[in-house]
């Protein structure tokens, strides 16, 4: 099959590959670039495990083609901390206790990063929504919330 040549700034760095233009994303990001933390569950858009950012629009990669990101910038949750400090959202569901077994952990997570980047304080409904693409199998999702608006408050500008 032809392969095409893209470039997609993942994580911020910006990285070619020669893909099939059938190769689905959450494949070059596992298989291709070494990037684990984007989990595959169901390959039918149903779990959200495969959640990541595409130009910080939250997508699942078990369904979207590693083409269609040529040009774009990818996050993934290896890619929200910065050097040995965690995200926010990160600390939140640490101190929240927002994952047990942690297989969807990394999809709920960039879900709640992308929620967080256009309504920087959500109530708890709209997390409830901007999370209901991402299943739990663990949880009973009440902690992933308080973690989310854990994060939320913590990301809040200091009042002067």
């Amino acid at each position: 099959m032809d392969k095409r040549s893209i470039t997609v700034t993942v994580n911020g760095a910006t990285r070619t590959a020669e893909v099939e233009p059938r190769l689905l994303l959450a494949h070059l990001l596992r298989q291709g670039l070494g990037l684990t933390g984007t989990h595959i569950g169901c390959d039918t858009t149903n779990c959200g495990a495969c959640t990541v950012l595409v130009d910080n629009t939250a997508v699942k990669s078990c369904t979207m083609l590693a083409v269609q990101t040529d040009g774009h910038e990818v996050t993934t949750v290896e890619g929200m901390a910065k050097a040995s400090e965690l995200h926010p959202v990160q600390e939140g569901f640490r101190e929240e206790h927002g994952l047990q077994c942690g297989y969807c952990t990394p999809g709920m997570m960039m879900s709640a990063m992308a929620l967080l980047q256009r309504n920087p304080d959500p109530t708890e409904e709209e997390v409830r929504w901007a999370l209901s693409g991402n299943l739990c199998r663990c949880t009973g999702y009440q902690n992933i919330v308080k973690a989310v608006l854990w994060a939320a408050a913590k990301m809040k500008p200091a009042e002067v």
